[in-house]
């Protein structure tokens, strides 16, 4: 029997603090109604201002942990998916490694925007199927409210903060992670992308007067793109391993926004009850939203053993992936 990589723990952790479109509706020229029917969106939680990224993930971490019945110390591999981690280095994951004590774990970053938790997951079940591991943490974290234009309608309405999290073990098993598939196209880049600070844009006066910092993005022409390949890496997932739609038992696709989650599901033929959306209550939190819609689900018990799931992320870069699990 081969050796998987077993979910055995998931958690999540989202901030306190709620924004909602009513909220907004006093500091940006919108509204409830304009928000909610191009986005699905009614509110999105907003992180502390004395909580990092590393703290959001340090406690979907735990969580995690505390399912899986496993200790920090019995991690071997730490792998956060972020774009917005505390600073651009060292590694966040090596802060969360630190923070919830994952002494004997190597922890690195992987920044794939969106599909930063599916692109994690890809790289620590590889380790564990070529035996060089026996337990990882993944997590996809962001605090992305710190890095958009409030004055800008059309992004700041749609993206929230939350960290979720799962806890691997090496198992010789027909369950676990079946395959993951990643792909990657760099000349959309500017399509959706931060301009600075980095080495094109580095820190300067005129930079912040020229709102660099911030999110870019051109919605229309991100919304056709996004549809098609979340639809066709999906299809490749299944058919690698000789499945169909009607085999899924729960679909979590990356939370973007309703009008790209509703195109998806319909050209696969997916119906509402094998789909889970929590986009109306937490917005666009990049790669926490597939961790979190996962803990959310495995907690409710929406998902029992032997359940076949899909994740299905894209985002920046561009970048897109799947991963088919049976739980």
């Amino acid at each position: 029997m081969k050796t998987r990589a077993r979910i055995i723990g998931t958690g999540s952790y989202v901030p306190e603090k709620i924004l909602t479109n009513a909220d907004l509706e006093k500091f940006v020229d919108t509204s409830d109604e304009w928000i909610r029917t191009r986005t699905g969106i009614c509110q999105r939680h907003i992180a502390a201002e004395d909580e990092q990224t590393s703290d959001l993930a340090s406690k979907a971490a735990q969580a995690a942990l505390d399912m899986a019945g496993v200790t920090a110390e019995e991690i071997d591999l730490l792998i956060v998916g972020t774009i917005t981690g505390d600073c651009p280095w060292p590694a966040t994951a090596c802060l969360v490694q630190e923070k919830i004590g994952a002494k004997n774990a190597w922890a690195y970053d992987i920044s794939a925007a969106c599909s930063g938790f599916v692109y994690s997951l890809d790289a620590a079940t590889r380790q564990i199927e070529a035996g060089a591991i026996q337990k990882a943490l993944v997590i996809g974290a962001e605090i992305l409210t710190r890095f958009i234009d409030w004055t800008d309608r059309n992004t700041c309405v749609l993206f929230g903060d939350a960290a979720g999290a799962v806890v691997l073990e090496a198992q010789e098993t027909e369950s676990g992670v079946l395959s993951t598939h990643l792909h990657s196209d760099g000349s959309y880049y500017e399509l959706l992308y931060q301009p600075g600070f980095g080495s094109v844009h580095p820190p300067s006066e005129e930079g912040l007067k020229n709102r660099v910092p911030y999110l870019s993005m051109q919605g229309n022409e991100v919304f056709k793109v996004a549809v098609r390949s979340l639809y066709n890496v999906a299809v490749e997932c299944l058919e690698a391993n000789n499945m169909s739609v009607a085999d899924l038992d729960l679909f979590i696709p990356h939370q973007a926004n309703i009008r790209i989650l509703d195109a998806a599901a319909k050209r696969l033929g997916l119906s509402e009850e094998q789909t889970y959306i929590n986009v109306e209550r937490l917005g666009n939190t990049s790669a926490a939203t597939i961790p979190v819609a996962l803990d959310e689900a495995n907690r409710a018990g929406r998902i029992k053993e032997g359940d076949l799931l899909m994740f299905d992320a894209f985002g920046g870069g561009f970048t897109w992936g799947a991963a088919l699990v049976r739980w």
